[in-house]
């Protein structure tokens, strides 16, 4: 399979649509970490139909989608598409109808992934197994992720394997081979459902029998609860016609009382006329003086209200008068200070013009001397400068001076006693070497006899070991067979155990004469176009019917050329009839053919085409035949069980086989173990003796080291004693012919305190300069806010004025309205004078009416 272009839009950091180029040759993407390069093998193993989210590092599979960042928000999508060259076409089926084949997956947030090939919608296992067939796919070991290398290399014979598998491109049948197990597998399971779904309908059928029962008994005591509730609507019937009597005897007279009653009723109904005749004068009479005294009862709430509101009037006013008081004399004392603040503002406007006279001319002086100042500050740290580096230079020279001499010294001291040191150890090398030689001559004799026992143990274990090696893989070979044949029969009884279920299933129960034909294999399709549902029939015996009869055979012969179908079908004599009128031919000669049929006479193809006499026909592919198929399932039956018998001999010879090679491969195991503990035995004490001479070895060859070491040290320390007394001399008159250190920084220090007094000098004349500016700035800012106030005070003196005329002439007109308000309580008490004597008159006049009323009524 060759790959042309991975395209990823919106695929983790691949937001915008982005093409992988996969050209002739070697193609590499190159860049730092986090640049996004696994994605790329991600989004390939995805768009493969890769189903695991957590082989794309997340923990939905929807995390693929760009989740969004600072600058960009997130996507609702993700879209990777892979173009394959098709140029051979050796694609399967479905996809081989173009050069190139697109596989598009694509993932909506909330909706799940969705897959295309050359744009038309395919399932995910429709992908996998494109892929699957041309021996890859998301799972191949060809995509190699980070780490994969050392996992393939440490991975158990399993793993290794699906590899070899892959490599021989049988991966794809393996997929098929397991589909096709789960399919057995369900439908197995749906049989078993089958079975069950039949016994509850077993257990129903008995549960509906015994309701059945009940139902009988039901309707039997229903007919006997019927007849007696009759007899007790009858009894109650009875009762209530001699109920209905008796209430009909007191009806009448109860009849006559009310006559009675009628009357009375009469004369009492006249008695009323009158007495209301005489009524409505009385209550016109009562409900006008009722009216007359509400009328004079709101008059005097009026009044009420009334004096009320004049008295919160005056209350008003006479505030009114008070308030305008003391405004007029919070306006004389604000005139008052007005004209104080305009005074004061004039006067501080001249002061500030008086001291703004020549401030230009000590500003600019300021300025020229804070610049002189500055100058000479700069001169003085020029000179400090210099002397402070001279300075810094000679005392690097002195402690350089300084730290060489210390150097000095101590490299002679400790060269003098490494010196020492290393004679006391030439001593110590010298006796260890000796002894080290004399244990390595003892332990020479010893490995010299290890050896000898190793190479006898190991002549017993290789020839222990061939034989163990030769019988473990006849064993090997054994149990492959035995597990290949093992394998091979469990699954043919299977297929015969399911084959059979359905066979037996769809047998009927009447006995259709299908169950009693045999037919050659490849002849089924031909048998089930000729005879169809027919078949399904029975064969009439005695009285029946419906069904398949035996009749004589007619005188009438097959188009010349033609195979009669009856020569490849065993069939019970019912049908030889039928079967003699059908004939075999090819599916182009049929069409030719169908004219020269008679009646009653058919041809068929071996793929199930039909040709009748009448005129009609039928294609293979659109008349499938139910009777063809089950054939086919009889045939494959008995030739299934043929297999069977032969695949479980061979298992059982397989076994015997492996169970013998087993026992032996277990003896030589027992002796390959006893050779290898004693060859172990053997090597361990060659170990022991090897490791003893090498220390040995080893301790004469370290001993002999660190005697030429310690030699070549005594040497060498001596030399570094020597070297180390020459440049101490040399540093100690190196140091005497350096200047004097104190006087340069006496010097140093003397420029520093002048330089502080230039700067101090150069601080106070700018802080000088620096108040006359801040001094003038703030004279203009006052001048300027001072003008603006007395502009303000002049213009509220000028509006005083006409604020208290207008106080004046207000207070004036308030102190009239509270002389007229003063005289209308005195006007509103002789109005409640004149309302109390009024109501006295209209109450006594209500109570008289409404006595005389009552009276009435």
């Amino acid at each position: 399979m060759r790959l042309n272009r991975l395209r990823l839009n919106g695929f983790k950091s691949f937001v915008d649509p982005t093409d992988l180029m996969i050209l002739e040759g070697l193609t590499g993407v190159v860049g730092p970490n986090g640049c996004g390069k696994s994605n790329l093998l991600e989004a390939l193993r995805w768009v493969m139909g890769e189903t695991r989210p957590s082989a794309m590092r997340g923990a939905g599979m929807e995390d693929v989608i760009f989740n969004g960042s600072g600058s960009r928000p997130a996507r609702h999508f993700a879209e990777v598409s892979l173009v394959i060259d098709n140029a051979d076409r050796l694609a399967p089926a479905g996809f081989n109808d173009a050069d190139t084949i697109e596989v598009i997956r694509r993932i909506t947030r909330d909706a799940g992934s969705a897959y295309k090939a050359n744009g038309r919608d395919v399932r995910a296992r429709d992908v996998q197994m494109l892929f699957a067939d041309a021996s890859t796919g998301a799972h191949s070991p060809a995509l190699v992720r980070q780490g994969q290398i050392s996992e393939l290399i440490n991975a158990k014979p399993r793993a290794r394997r699906v590899i070899l598998e892959e490599a021989a491109g049988i991966s794809g049948l393996y997929a098929r081979r397991h589909e096709a197990e789960l399919r057995l597998s369900a439908a197995e399971t749906n049989l078993t459902r089958v079975d069950d779904v039949l016994e509850g309908l077993a257990q129903q059928l008995s549960a509906l029998t015994r309701q059945a029962k009940q139902a009988a008994r039901y309707r039997e005591i229903g007919v006997e609860l019927r007849r007696a509730e009759g007899m007790l609507l009858y009894r109650r019937w009875r009762e209530a016609e001699i109920a209905r009597a008796e209430a009909e005897g007191a009806l009448r007279q109860r009849l006559v009382l009310a006559g009675q009653a009628e009357v009375a009723a009469r004369g009492a109904a006249k008695a009323r006329e009158a007495a209301e005749d005489a009524l409505p004068p009385r209550r016109e009479e009562e409900a006008v003086a009722a009216a007359i005294l509400q009328r004079l009862t709101l008059q005097r709430d009026a009044l009420g209200q009334e004096e009320g509101r004049a008295l919160a009037a005056i209350e008003a006013l006479k505030a009114r008068i008070l308030q305008m008081g003391r405004d007029g004399e919070r306006e004389q004392g604000l005139n008052r200070d007005a004209h104080e603040m305009i005074e004061r503002l004039e006067w501080e406007v001249e002061q500030l013009a008086r001291a703004s006279d020549g401030h230009d001319e000590r500003l600019a002086e300021a300025v020229e001397l804070a610049r002189a100042a500055a100058a000479e500050l700069g001169a003085r740290e020029a000179d400090q400068g210099s002397a402070t580096e001279d300075a810094a230079r000679l005392a690097a020279r002195h402690q350089s001076a300084e730290r060489l001499i210390a150097d000095s010294r101590h490299v002679v001291e400790r060269a003098e006693g490494e010196a020492g040191r290393a004679r006391d150890a030439v001593a110590a090398a010298s006796a260890a070497l000796e002894a080290a030689g004399e244990t390595a001559a003892g332990l020479a004799e010893a490995l010299a006899e290890a050896l000898d026992l190793a190479e006898a143990a190991e002549e017993t274990l290789l020839s222990a070991e061939e034989a163990r090696a030769d019988v473990q893989g006849r064993e090997a070979e054994a149990r492959a067979a035995r597990s290949a044949a093992e394998g091979e029969a469990a699954a043919l009884r299977a297929e015969v155990g399911a084959l059979a279920r359905l066979v037996a299933r769809d047998t009927a129960e009447g006995g259709q004469i299908l169950d009693r034909i045999e037919v050659e294999l490849g002849f089924e399709a031909a048998l089930g176009a000729a005879l169809g549902d027919d078949l399904h029939a029975a064969e009439a015996t005695g009285e029946a019917r419906s069904g398949w009869v035996a009749l004589p055979e007619v005188d009438q012969a097959l188009v010349p050329g033609l195979r009669p179908l009856a020569g490849h079908v065993a069939a019970p004599e019912a049908l030889s009839r039928a079967l003699s009128q059908v004939g075999i031919c090819e599916p182009d000669q049929g069409a030719a053919l169908q004219g020269l049929l008679l009646p009653g006479q058919r041809l068929v193809s071996l793929a199930g085409d039909l040709w009748r006499w009448d005129g009609f026909r039928a294609a293979a592919e659109d008349a499938p035949s139910a009777a063809a198929a089950r054939l086919r399932q009889l045939n494959r039956l008995v030739q299934l069980k043929r297999d069977l018998e032969e695949a479980q001999a061979k298992a059982d010879g397989a076994a015997r086989a492996h169970e013998a090679l087993a026992g032996r491969l277990s003896d030589l195991t027992r002796a390959d173990q006893m050779a290898r503990e004693a060859r172990r035995a053997a090597d361990q004490r060659v170990t022991e003796a090897n490791r003893a001479a090498a220390r040995a070895d080893s301790d004469r060859s370290m001993a002999e080291g660190r005697l030429e070491t310690a030699r070549l040290a005594v040497g060498r320390h001596e030399e570094e004693a020597g070297a180390a007394r020459l440049r101490l001399a040399e540093a100690e008159s190196a140091a005497r012919e350096l200047g004097d250190l104190g006087a340069a920084r006496a010097l140093v220090e003397d420029l520093k305190v002048a330089v502080e007094g230039a700067r101090i000098a150069m601080m106070t004349r700018r802080a000088v300069q620096d108040e006359l500016r801040r001094e003038g700035e703030a004279r203009v800012k006052r001048r300027q806010e001072a003008t603006k106030e007395l502009s303000g005070w002049k213009h509220r003196l000028e509006t005083a004025g006409r604020r208290m005329a207008e106080l004046t002439e207000r207070r004036a007109e308030a102190e009239e309205e509270l002389a007229e308000a003063m005289e209308v309580p005195e006007e509103i008490a002789a109005k409640r004078d004149e309302l109390a004597d009024a109501m006295a008159e209209a109450g006594a006049r209500r109570s008289r009416a409404a006595d005389a009323l009552a009276l009435a009524e």
